[in-house]
């Protein structure tokens, strides 16, 4: 169980990561278009 807990902590941290670096990817690619 304890093993499990780390694990899905593991697995969304890297997934707030991904998130956030398309995000910003997206908002720089945003602003050169302009």
């Amino acid at each position: 169980m304890m093993l499990k807990d780390l694990y899905l902590m593991v697995v969304s941290s890297l997934l707030l990561v991904v998130c956030v670096l398309v995000g910003l990817a997206f908002l720089t690619l945003m602003e050169r278009k302009v």
